[in-house]
């Protein structure tokens, strides 16, 4: 996986440009992921903001599924955070989404198995996910794909920044 340094995208007096280390501000973070085929080359973006400070994070993989990428943007982003915050994050996707507020308590009570006694598709992304959520205050907000969101943009910008680059080297 492919991970490249976060970027500044506003100019900034501060001596830090983390958005982890504003204080009493909630980091607001949007992510996405990318897949060209499914399984394909795929991408994942992350665009956070906190008080005047912004950072774009991207990477990806030459072989991989669109969930897996969805995933890895949330991880990610969160991973990125410096200390522990409260969140605001923005996701497109609903197996995300489904899996934070509804089968994950279920997955760690099963020791990672489904309700039919399966092994948890991408356990190890869902068990990564969770450490990094132990950290934070998070609200999961979802919001519709590719619907003027612009948080969602920039990420879904993003996540497709991560397939070029993947496939520039490929």
């Amino acid at each position: 996986m492919t991970q490249h340094s976060p970027t500044t995208t506003e100019p900034s007096t501060e001596p830090s440009t983390d958005p982890s280390t504003e204080a009493d501000s909630a980091v607001e973070i949007w992510t996405d992921g990318a897949c060209k085929g499914n399984p394909g080359v795929g991408g994942w973006g992350a665009w956070l903001r906190a008080g005047g400070h912004e950072r774009e994070l991207f990477g990806g993989e030459t072989v991989t599924t669109n969930n897996r990428m969805e995933l890895t943007a949330v991880i990610e982003a969160l991973r990125a955070l410096k200390r522990p915050c409260v969140v605001n994050l923005h996701v497109d996707s609903t197996y995300v989404m489904n899996g934070m507020s509804k089968w994950i308590a279920g997955w760690k009570r099963n020791g990672w198995r489904t309700g039919d006694k399966k092994p948890v598709k991408n356990v190890d992304l869902w068990q990564a996910l969770d450490e990094q959520v132990a950290r934070h205050t998070i609200t999961w907000t979802w919001v519709k794909g590719h619907s003027g969101d612009v948080g969602n943009e920039k990420a879904d910008e993003l996540a497709n920044r991560g397939v070029a680059e993947v496939r520039a080297r490929g």
